[in-house]
């Protein structure tokens, strides 16, 4: 069923520029204290790497791949615990711009770490979340946006606790409230929810067709819970739905995260045993379709790291990426990999 690596793989096109626009910087282990037998696959992939801030990314980037910046992507962590319940996640914001600040001296290498920082408001609270949008821009000028999280299934064993969240959110009149702010302070949005939600954000979409708007992880396919098995059943309705948000000009995608335990591609891990070429084989048709709908000038892979470090080491998943396009363009191949996210997340300098 998998290929075995007995030694560390060759790095393919080293010089291919890379932002990785999606990573996250944690320490998680008073919540792993939490779950003393980690049995839910999502609880262990996060178990991998309960703590996991500069050090760790550093090493991750040092692998070979010419990793020039990264983006952080919130995860709820570091929250100012002093703070209001509302404005608590501003410490997030506080915590990375520091390590932005550590790896922006130069000291540890040219990759920019951190260079655009994702962070959370709960935009639910309609227009009383104004004041947080305004305290997370003072608190970093590398401040770019918001991610709201709108992850639900019905079957509570799909995201396992504590990750499961209230269904219909991006629907919810007080939560479009408290959303059209972004617009107005110039604020990007990533969306991540599970593939049977994408009519959520695709109704969100079109509600706000003037809002940069990101969705995360090709829309989180499903492959495990009451959903294993069930892949190739749904690609189709998947499909589908990533064609529709392809149609609306204002949504981006972000080519990764299938290497989650949620998507089941691999439907096991730790899985750093398998190779480049047998991930990509097991992407290739989702990846191929995002850049179908989306074009090239709308795709930006991701690493989604540490959660993707449960089906792929760092150098070995970006491999699989490059097999997957091995026959693009070299303009292509630059927006894919770094020209997207630089635009997105305006971090054009990083490229030169």
């Amino acid at each position: 069923m998998s290929e075995t690596i007995l030694e560390p793989e060759a790095i393919l096109e080293p010089d291919l520029a890379i932002i990785d626009p999606h990573h996250h910087l944690w320490d998680l282990r008073p919540l792993m204290a939490a779950f003393a037998e980690p049995r839910h696959p999502f609880i262990a992939s996060i178990a991998l790497s309960p703590y996991y801030t500069f050090n760790e990314i550093q090493a991750e980037i040092d692998c070979g791949h010419n990793v020039v910046g990264t983006v952080f992507m919130e995860c709820g962590a570091f929250y100012n615990v002093g703070a209001a319940d509302e404005m608590k996640p501003v410490g997030e914001v506080e915590f990375v711009n520091g390590v932005a600040a550590q790896s922006a001296s130069g000291l540890y290498g040219p990759a920019r770490l951190c260079a655009a920082i994702i962070g959370h408001a709960d935009l639910s609270r309609g227009d009383a979340a104004l004041p947080v949008l305004e305290a997370l821009m003072a608190a970093s000028p590398r401040f770019k946006g918001i991610r709201h999280a709108a992850a639900h299934d019905a079957d509570a064993q799909v995201l396992g606790p504590p990750f499961h969240g209230a269904p219909g959110l991006y629907l919810d009149a007080k939560f479009r409230e408290g959303f059209k702010h972004l617009g107005a302070l110039g604020l990007t949005f990533d969306a991540w929810l599970l593939e049977p939600q994408l009519g959520d954000v695709l109704s969100l979409a079109r509600a706000f067709p003037d809002q940069p708007i990101v969705l995360d992880h090709c829309g989180t396919p499903l492959g495990m819970a009451s959903y294993h098995g069930k892949l190739p059943e749904r690609f189709d309705t998947w499909r589908s739905m990533i064609k529709e948000l392809g149609t609306c000009p204002n949504v981006s995608v972000k080519l990764g995260g299938l290497a989650m335990s949620f998507a089941g591609m691999p439907d096991h891990g730790p899985a750093a045993g398998l190779s480049s070429e047998v991930l990509a084989a097991m992407w290739r048709p989702y990846i191929e379709t995002c850049i179908e709908a989306f074009g090239p000038q709308r795709g930006m892979f991701e690493s989604n790291y540490p959660v993707d470090k449960w089906g792929a080491s760092y150098g070995v998943l970006w491999n699989a990426f490059k097999h997957l396009t091995r026959s693009a363009s070299a303009q292509d191949k630059a927006a894919l990999y770094a020209g997207n996210a630089a635009r997105f997340y305006g971090i054009e300098h990083l490229l030169g």
